[in-house]
């Protein structure tokens, strides 16, 4: 039994405050990484495997999208809750076109093409953490579907990448998805948290690979030790004024995390460390000061 892939779904909807301050000045998405911009690299990947229909859920900043219906025939659609909801709103904002579908998350960088266009069962790609790890766990039992997830462990498969949902686990996750998605604690959920609590009716398996085939990037430091090239031009101009003003080098920014507002919700800016100091910005004030 096999599945033929119906579509793909590219979430990139979200902000990645934590991905500051790059993502303040340009979608996470659309950043360039060894010479190829993010989603078009995965859009390019998709297209070679077969897959006839690739549908971006944009959001934040969804304007600077647009030009992927020309370039890369992708289709467009809007998330108009991404800064209220997490990314189960993506799902529900594509619940019509949800069959056998590839979801993937947009700023995933593949060494390799994972796609093709007939696949075997569903799954979730996972990579091997040796020793501690604070990502989403899996387990699978005698049948090989998962039966365990949770966040955190040790020497276990991790989530990372792309998962393929059959037209049966889309049919299933969207009814539960409609029964829970009105309930206030659901807003900050994850798909994968809704998943989570549901692994007796919505069946995945394991997809296994080498660590050196998925990249996610959730920080400018952690970008650099992939692609070097952002070690002293980090593509930002807030960086590049802070380097001007502090007379330093850009790769003597170090450490960026984000700031966020009293509610935990919006990134007002982020600190920073140069030359063994702390530093933070507000993208208000369009300002830094030494703390």
């Amino acid at each position: 039994m096999g599945y033929r892939v119906d579509n793909a779904i590219i979430m990139a909807a979200g902000a990645s405050s934590r991905f500051a301050p790059l993502s303040y000045e340009t979608p996470k998405a659309l950043i360039t990484v060894k010479g190829e911009v993010l989603i078009e690299r995965q859009i390019r990947q998709l297209r070679e495997a077969g897959v006839p229909e690739i549908i971006v859920v944009a959001g934040y900043m969804k304007e600077r999208f647009a030009y992927l219906e020309d370039k890369m025939g992708a289709r467009l659609v809007e998330n108009i809750e991404f800064r209220e909801r997490n990314n189960h709103s993506s799902i529900w904002a594509v619940r019509e076109h949800l069959g056998n579908s590839y979801i993937c998350s947009s700023d995933n960088y593949f060494t390799r093409n994972p796609f093709e266009r007939e696949v075997e069962d569903a799954y979730y790609a996972a990579v091997y953490s040796e020793g501690e790890t604070r990502e989403w766990c899996m387990e699978a039992g005698s049948d090989g579907y998962v039966d365990h997830v949770q966040v955190g462990g040790s020497d276990a498969w991790y989530m990372l990448g792309h998962a393929f949902w059959s037209e049966e686990f889309s049919r299933r996750f969207l009814k539960i998805l409609e029964a829970e998605y009105d309930r206030p604690e659901t807003k900050g959920l994850l798909w994968e948290a809704i998943y989570k609590d549901h692994l007796d009716e919505l069946k995945l398996k394991i997809r296994k690979y080498d660590a050196d085939f998925i990249f996610e990037f959730d920080s400018l430091d952690e970008l650099r030790e992939f692609d070097e090239s952002y070690v002293e031009d980090t593509r930002s101009g807030i960086l590049k004024s802070i380097a001007s003003e502090l007379c330093c080098s850009e790769g003597e920014i170090k450490r960026i995390h984000e700031i966020k507002d009293e509610a935990g919700v919006q990134a007002t800016g982020f600190r920073f460390t140069c030359r063994h100091a702390e530093y933070a910005y507000d993208y208000k004030k369009k300002g830094w000061k030494k703390v």
